[in-house]
């Protein structure tokens, strides 16, 4: 496994979440591929921890499907497996169904505002090829109503499934297919406006749904 470029930027040690967070997003950001094996002194050598740490965040990587565990041999990075994906892609969906329901009939002016200027901000890095920001955008967009639903329960169980679909994001925000998104984050605005929340929550979950896995062999 080679350490990422990134090693020697953390001064101190880190706390048991950033270890998390840090290995979290080299697997989704592609730093660390699909079948590589994750090795401890590695990890180690480029978070400036002790191997506790790295153990108990590669168990939280395994509960989220994100690293396979081989009994007596080495963990790995997780395949891109389409049926798996498409277990976590029904369960997120689901989550942001009931996300939807639960915030609209609170939304005020001032959420709506900002789930359109995060809209405009997707489809801009979505022209541009801009991958990151339209990540970071879209996230914007269904935080919404994750914050204003007011269940603490669903964004934790958010955190630990979306980084799943990450790296299928990643393939379909670089392709054109994922402008159809931008038109869907907009009539889940105007159902949102108009006080629908069965509508909106219907909207979200098909939103979600429409993410697509591809692969090297599909490229579709």
């Amino acid at each position: 496994m080679p350490v990422p470029s990134l090693a020697g930027v953390h001064k101190r040690p880190l706390l048991r979440d950033n270890v998390f967070e840090s290995i979290r997003n080299a697997i989704v950001d592609g730093t660390f591929e699909p079948g590589e094996r994750l090795k401890d002194a590695e990890l180690e050598a480029w978070l400036g921890v002790s191997r506790t740490p790295i153990r108990e965040a590669l168990l939280r990587l395994e509960r989220a499907g994100l690293v396979v565990a081989l009994p007596g041999k080495a963990t790995i990075v997780a395949p891109c497996d389409p049926a798996s994906t498409l277990s976590t892609q029904q369960v997120v969906a689901g989550l942001h169904e009931l996300a939807a329901r639960l915030a609209v009939p609170t939304l005020a002016e001032e959420h709506l505002a900002a789930m359109a200027g995060a809209n405009a901000r997707f489809e801009r890095a979505l022209q541009a090829a801009d991958v990151e920001s339209a990540l970071r955008a879209d996230d914007d967009f269904h935080a919404v109503f994750v914050t204003v639903s007011g269940n603490p329960v669903l964004r934790d169980l958010l955190e630990q499934t979306t980084p799943v679909l990450r790296r299928v994001e990643r393939m379909r925000f670089g392709s054109f297919a994922a402008r159809e998104s931008v038109a869907q984050h907009a009539d889940i605005i105007r159902l949102a406006r108009l006080g629908d929340a069965e509508a909106a929550a219907r909207a979200c979950r098909e939103n979600w749904l429409s993410l697509r896995f591809t692969s090297a062999e599909d490229p579709a």
